[in-house]
């Protein structure tokens, strides 16, 4: 799609038409906020306080006091499809990023010829735009770098999986100040959250900004902190999870979950540290703030939890697909409250547009809807149909997945749930409601149908014989 026909006609969504209740006016009036959206990497529905886990998370669980909890959120099965179809508005599957993530021996990337979020927030007086943290998008070529995407500052890594303390991916350094190679010391949980408080501070007094932070925790590997993991009680005299002592295993734990938990605290002490600057520069009351999580727990190598959900990263289950969600913004909507709007990650792109520019048109080839009106309570839901990809769908209520997209999920035949009374997955109603089966599965084929002119290879093709740039910085001078 070429970039230069951005915005065509096409739904008018927003702020609607009747007497306006108090928080939709004050959406109308606001002046356009600053933006900064939170993604965890690989945290699961049972990981957060506020999700009744063990694992301390303060601050997350204070702004779902305070904020919108999205208590219908989904996403992607795993990291990049999230991430393309999040900054796009459109499922990843047009991209040809849809069944695996970008591994670092690819040669593929996000195509510059899509809009992303941070290239609309330009034409609306945004000059500040940065992504801090993960990219995951592309790497081995100058167009699909992030800043040539839309951001005005990158700081952080390209891969995913990187070394927490020594920042390196298959043994090269990874990460980035702009163009340039870094060579900051320290966790890279604490880096990306001081970045992004050095960002608004230095954007405040320039308009409305917006910062994408892309934690890579709790992704593996599983690293963290001596003072964070003594939260949990470690115990240097006993051997980590992998049997060696502490001195010989950095970062580890003597659990996997214990490790695990220290990293999703600190993380959540670095979501602290940005919150408590917009505090502490007046700009709280006119900054959205969403907080997610990419995708489900990697419960097996991870040590993550999906609570009560049913399955796990990689798979369309809920477990895999459904993220704890909040959103928050003081000055648009109230907050302190659940919305149980079926919603995900292709519709932060046209619910931001609604939020910056109110009532105006959106692009035609977004897959995303704007759930604004629900947010600001002129809507109670909105009538939806979402596309988990890989034979997977969910309209309203109902949810079909189909045997033969997704060798994980080693179905033989549809699976129908209903996810109202069924929120655990425990009952195929496949059987009892043919005709809702039928409609479902034919919805799904369409969207099954979507190819991209080119898609991502299977994960380990290329792998054998493969060296990474030096720093994995392809603007370094040979």
């Amino acid at each position: 799609m070429d970039k230069r026909l951005i915005f065509s006609v096409s739904v008018l969504l927003g702020l609607g038409s009747g007497e306006k209740t108090v928080a939709g006016k004050r959406a109308g009036e606001a002046a356009k906020p600053n933006i900064i959206v939170i993604v965890a990497d690989d945290l699961g529905w049972g990981d957060v306080g506020y999700h009744g886990s063990a694992i301390k998370t303060p601050n997350i669980d204070r702004l779902s006091e305070t904020g919108v909890q999205l208590t219908r959120f989904y996403v992607a099965p795993v990291c990049s499809p999230t991430r393309a179809g999040l900054l796009t508005g459109m499922y990843p599957s047009r991209f040809g990023i849809r069944e695996t993530v970008i591994p670092p021996w690819r040669d593929f990337g996000l195509e510059p010829a899509n809009i992303l979020i941070p290239e609309f927030l330009e034409k609306q007086g945004y000059k500040n735009r940065a992504i801090i943290g993960k990219w995951h998008l592309g790497h081995s070529r100058p167009q699909y770098y992030p800043l040539n995407q839309g951001f005005t500052h990158f700081y952080g890594h390209l891969n995913g999986a990187i070394d927490y303390f020594t920042h390196e991916r298959d043994g090269e350094l990874d990460w980035h100040n702009d163009y340039a190679s870094c060579y900051d010391k320290g966790y890279a949980t604490d880096l990306i959250a001081r970045e992004s408080a050095k960002c608004i501070r230095e954007y405040a007094q320039e308009g409305p900004f917006f910062l994408y932070v892309a934690f890579n925790a709790p992704h593996t590997p599983l690293q963290a902190k001596v003072e964070d993991l003594k939260q949990y009680g470690y115990d240097k005299s006993k051997p980590t999870f992998s049997k060696k002592r502490g001195g010989e295993a950095v970062g580890q734990g003597n659990t996997r979950f214990q490790t695990y938990a220290a990293m999703v605290t600190c993380m959540d002490r670095g979501i602290g540290d940005i919150l408590q600057t917009l505090v502490e520069l007046n700009l709280e009351e006119n900054t959205l703030v969403l907080f997610m999580s990419d995708n489900g727990a990697d419960e097996g190598s991870g040590g993550g939890s999906s609570g009560p959900l049913n399955g796990h990263k990689f798979l369309e289950y809920d477990g895999g697909v459904r993220a704890p969600a909040i959103i928050r913004w003081p000055a648009g909507f109230r907050g302190a409250r659940q919305v149980n709007q079926l919603t995900g990650f292709v519709d932060v792109f046209p619910t931001i547009c609604e939020v910056v520019k109110p009532g105006s048109s959106v692009r035609a080839s977004f897959d995303g809807i704007s759930i604004l009106e629900v947010l600001n309570e002129q809507k109670k839901d909105i009538d939806r149909t979402f596309y988990l990809g890989c034979g997977a769908l969910i309209e309203n209520e109902w949810k079909v997945i189909r045997p033969g997209f997704n060798p994980k999920m080693g179905l033989s035949s549809e699976m129908l749930f209903n996810l109202k009374n069924d929120p655990y997955e425990t009952e195929n109603l496949s059987a009892q409601y043919p005709k809702i089966l039928k409609k479902l599965t034919r919805k799904t084929e369409r969207f099954d149908g979507i190819k991209a002119d080119r898609e991502v290879p299977p994960y380990g093709e290329g792998r054998e014989g493969f060296v990474p740039p030096k720093e994995w910085n392809i603007f370094l001078k040979k």
